[in-house]
């Protein structure tokens, strides 16, 4: 059975990823801070955003906990499959 590698994403990737969170995240609580608004309606928004922040970091670690787990049970099938054949083979062969 071949094994597989994981995949490794570049430093300037994950430089991206954080980056881009940390200007969006900065940009929209500055947005909220700024509003022309009362403040019940500022911490309205500011709890919105969290919320939906928190939301999609769940959504993304179920996600990839699903993929990864599929990954498991493939890899498990194959080698069941794999040892199957080789049974089979050796029989034909004897």
């Amino acid at each position: 059975m071949d094994t597989q590698q994981n995949q490794k994403d570049s430093p300037a990737w994950i430089a991206f990823v954080w980056l881009s969170f940390a200007i969006s995240s900065g940009l929209m609580i500055l947005g909220i801070w700024y509003l022309p608004v009362d403040a019940w309606v500022k911490g309205y928004f500011a709890m919105g955003f969290f919320f939906t922040m928190g939301s999609c970091f769940s959504l993304s670690k179920t996600l990839r906990d699903q993929h990864e787990s599929r990954r498991l049970i493939n890899r498990i099938v194959d080698a069941k499959t794999e040892k199957i054949l080789n049974d089979y083979e050796m029989k034909k062969a004897v």
